[in-house]
């Protein structure tokens, strides 16, 4: 023990002897004064947002023109991964038939059941595979700050046009935590803010709005408040999307907003895309009223994902919590569809009603 104890101090004496790095000698010769990273003294400068690279950005004013948004379904395996070749057709029919956007990863699109992992590479494999023909709006909103702030920048660096972000749920916060909250992901890029109380608990106050609309990167608001609250911004300049299927026609043409974010266009996409563009037109609006009242009967997207699996364009697996609509819900389907035409729907099999035996329910994936 002896040697070896004189052994550690003969290194550490020797240790010391050593010659300073010439560069070493040279800093303590300028007495230098050390400087932080721009980083670490400037607010909102987000690292991995600071590229020059151009390709897929978008600016607001590219979405504030948006009027048909489709908030596509994620379709799965049966071992609960995503069916990327059902995505990927599904995508095509809503560019096919005039969609403008598409919300990856939203209410409807099940993001609250996937991982976040899952969540920026279907943002990616969307951008990837459709992002030179339709808006990629990355749903990247958490109820908590610092997720928000980590997933709006993957998804800004694989290439979305612009992020959905929520109001924080349950946990809630005060109306400057609100504010607090969209300003720190709004420097990021285009946003739409999303307001949908029924599912947050919590309404964002129009003060909110007015408030974070003086970023130049807000793009809009999906409002589900109703249409006097979408009139209410309309009449103040600030773009509104309708986040109800039911008042939509009503918005767009009688209240100023600029269009929908739509969960029925998922499967009229032709229809919903009419309804935005063509002029009032409360004809095919009450046609559609039938089939908008059955997908909200239950809490969306489950009435979306039976009607899409007896449309046979998604396979019959539902993550849980979700499950199938009930076998005479799901006959009701079939006749709505008589009613309004196959041809309007998308995908090219015959409509079914399917067992419950079909239907595949996944707790694990």
């Amino acid at each position: 023990m002896a040697a070896l104890s004189g052994s550690s101090v003969c290194l550490r004496d020797s240790a010391c002897q050593l010659p300073l790095p010439v560069s070493t000698r040279c800093y303590k010769r300028r007495s230098a004064k050390w400087r932080s990273p721009q980083a670490a003294i400037i607010p909102n400068f987000h690292l991995p947002m600071r590229s020059f690279e151009v390709k897929n950005r978008t600016s607001p004013e590219d979405i504030k023109s948006l009027r048909l948004i489709t908030a596509i379904k994620t379709p799965y395996l049966p071992d609960g991964r995503f069916d990327l070749e059902a995505y990927d057709a599904s995508v095509n029919m809503q560019i096919v038939n005039g969609a403008e956007g598409v919300i990856v990863g939203g209410t409807t699109g099940e993001g609250q059941l996937m991982s976040w992992d899952e969540h920026i590479m279907l943002i990616g494999h969307t951008v990837n595979c459709f992002g030179g023909s339709i808006k990629v709006i990355g749903n990247t909103g958490s109820n908590s700050t610092r997720e928000a702030i980590h997933a709006t920048e993957q998804g800004f660096a694989v290439g979305m046009h612009a992020a959905l972000h929520i109001n924080p749920y349950y946990g809630k916060t005060s109306v400057e935590g609100l504010v607090s909250h969209f300003d720190s992901v709004l420097p990021m890029g285009p946003t739409i803010i999303y307001n949908v109380p029924s599912r947050t608990g919590q309404d964002i106050p129009p003060r909110v709005i007015h408030s974070v609309a003086q970023s130049p990167n807000l793009a809009g608001v999906k409002e589900c408040v109703g249409n006097d609250r979408v009139e209410q911004y309309t009449e103040k300049g600030i773009v509104v999307w309708s986040g109800n299927d039911d008042q939509c026609h009503d918005a767009r043409w009688n209240h100023g907003a600029t269009g929908v974010i739509s969960v029925t266009s998922n499967l009229v996409p032709g229809l919903m895309r009419k309804l935005m563009f063509e002029g009032k037109d409360p004809a095919l609006n009450s046609k559609l009223m039938p089939l908008i009242d059955w997908l909200f009967q239950e809490p969306n997207p489950i009435a979306l994902n039976t009607a899409l699996a007896q449309l046979g364009v998604v396979r019959p697996v539902f993550r849980l919590p979700y499950v199938p609509l009930p076998l005479p819900k799901r006959v009701e389907f079939v006749n709505l569809v008589k009613s309004i035409g196959r041809e309007n729907f998308v995908g090219e099999k015959d409509v079914e009603v399917l067992d419950d035996d079909d239907f595949i329910l996944v707790g694990r994936y």
